[in-house]
């Protein structure tokens, strides 16, 4: 059996506000015409949809999602961390070194879920 991840559900409070975050990290969100509470995307590397399901009720405890961005280059991960926070989302984490070998950085979407930016360092 080889199962393949192919969708990731992101619960949201406000579909036009995640849908905006997300953009600026280049994913492009529609809405369902038949399923107004949805939005979705082709993804890359064999992931083809991303629905928002606003108004589901989510275990208590926190975020339980964490999405990771891969950018070609360290720089990449500085300028999208420093365009996601100017457009008002709150850093969690800015950009840093880490000892496995990747430029990091953390933000918190509009739901307060981790979404990591990273790009591995030159050698």
């Amino acid at each position: 059996m080889n199962p393949t991840l192919n969708t990731i559900d992101i619960v949201v409070s406000d579909i036009a506000a995640s849908a905006e975050f997300y953009a600026l990290l280049g994913l492009d969100f529609k809405l369902d015409p038949h399923s107004p509470e949805h939005a979705g995307c082709d993804l890359p590397n064999g992931l083809h949809r991303t629905p928002f399901l606003p108004g589901w009720k989510a275990p208590v405890g926190g975020p339980r999602t964490l999405l990771c961005f891969q950018f070609d280059t360290p720089a990449e991960v500085d300028t999208a961390y420093a365009e996601l926070t100017a457009a008002g989302h709150k850093g969690l984490a800015e950009p840093f070194d880490a000892f496995w070998g990747h430029r990091y950085a953390t933000i918190a979407d509009p739901d307060g879920n981790g979404v990591d930016l990273y790009a591995t360092l030159p050698a």
